[in-house]
């Protein structure tokens, strides 16, 4: 996830303008193409929330689809137009769609946004990692990443970079008990 230095992963009307910032670290490293292309690699599948779906259909109009053939699932009690054969609509119990099918197929899901679908794969226990990349700006006010999960979870911190256009990747590891 994306989110302001103060949590929030959009603004109040949902836009994301914001993550093109014009700051500069010297200390950080650049962010390369050929990592970037290969941890995208990596990843075997999707699962993303309505809104996150939607404003990546949005997107793609004129950025092309960011998710290339990788097959996606997309959480969702709506019907939602599907115009890729690597997509598909669940609308299920999120412990049974990992249970059932993410963990016998896939070795690296990616929640690819969407604060209500974290906060309820968090709170169900479902989330090995998270990966938190901060914009530097302040927001003030928005939507925030962490929302109403209610309850308290241990990380340990596993990777830190400082990236030369001000951004900062945070990756924990989450303890279970």
């Amino acid at each position: 996830m994306v989110s302001s230095l103060d949590g929030f992963v959009a603004k109040k009307d949902n836009s994301i303008s914001w993550f093109e910032t014009n700051s500069y670290y010297d200390k950080g490293i650049e962010l390369s193409r050929e990592d970037s292309e290969k941890f995208l690699s990596e990843i075997d599948c999707y699962v993303m929330g309505a809104r996150t779906y939607e404003l990546a259909l949005e997107l793609s109009k004129t950025h092309g689809w960011a998710y290339g053939n990788t097959p996606t699932i997309v959480m969702s009690h709506s019907d939602l137009p599907i115009d890729r054969d690597n997509i598909e609509l669940y609308s299920g119990d999120p412990a049974r769609l990992v249970d059932e099918r993410l963990k016998p197929n896939y070795k690296h899901v990616w929640l690819a946004g969407g604060p209500m679908l974290a906060r309820d794969f968090i709170r169900l226990k479902l989330v090995d990692e998270i990966r938190l990349s901060i914009l530097p700006i302040i927001l003030g006010d928005g939507v925030p990443f962490f929302d109403r999960i209610e309850q308290e979870q241990l990380l340990e911190l596993i990777d830190v970079t400082a990236y030369k256009n001000g951004m900062v990747e945070l990756c924990y590891r989450v303890k279970r008990d």
